[in-house]
């Protein structure tokens, strides 16, 4: 690839087939990073903000420009996922979109999902406020992947998780 084409690609920013929205302090250092390696082993091109982000990007421009090129969404929901404005913005976005999406429930149930917090609550228009609990209720009613960290095998998540995906994404290709 020649600078200029470099140039292009690198303003364009990297096209992805799955988002993975998920809260960093939770579980990026053990399903996220598990998950975008196998992904990206198996021939994907996951999003994953440590590593697609760079330095000087608008953050939620960038975020939002990945979620509306992607095919599949990820959502590795974790006990303070709901804690975070950005987890809410980007489920929310995915949701919008109409992407078909794999929730993981890693140590938490899904009845458990809702905003609490007070920051979120205070912080956030209602307007937002509605977009992020509707998300979380759509989220909710789809069938995904319960973990418990306390005695699963998270090798078996990373599998289970990448075929849903990989098959998401077939599914997505042939239609």
């Amino acid at each position: 690839m020649g600078l200029h084409a470099k140039i292009l690609h690198n303003v364009a920013g990297p096209a992805c087939d799955v988002f993975i929205n998920y809260r960093t302090v939770d579980t990026r250092r053990s399903v996220v990073r598990l998950l975008y390696n196998h992904l990206t082993q198996q021939g994907c091109k996951p999003f994953l903000d440590v590593e697609n982000l760079r330095l000087g990007d608008r953050l939620l421009d960038t975020i939002d420009k990945a979620i509306r090129g992607c095919s599949v969404g990820v959502a590795v929901f974790s006990p303070r996922f709901c804690d975070s404005y950005y987890c809410l913005h980007e489920l929310s976005l995915i949701m919008e979109s109409k992407k078909p999406i794999v929730p993981i429930f890693y140590d938490v149930k899904p009845s458990q999902l809702r905003i609490v917090d007070s920051r979120i609550l205070m912080s956030c228009s209602q307007k937002d406020l509605r977009r992020f609990d509707f998300a979380i209720e759509e989220a909710k009613c789809i069938v995904g992947l319960p973990f418990d960290s306390s005695k699963d095998d998270c090798s078996e998540l990373v599998r289970k998780a990448s075929n849903a995906v990989m098959s998401k994404l077939h599914e997505e290709s042939s239609a």
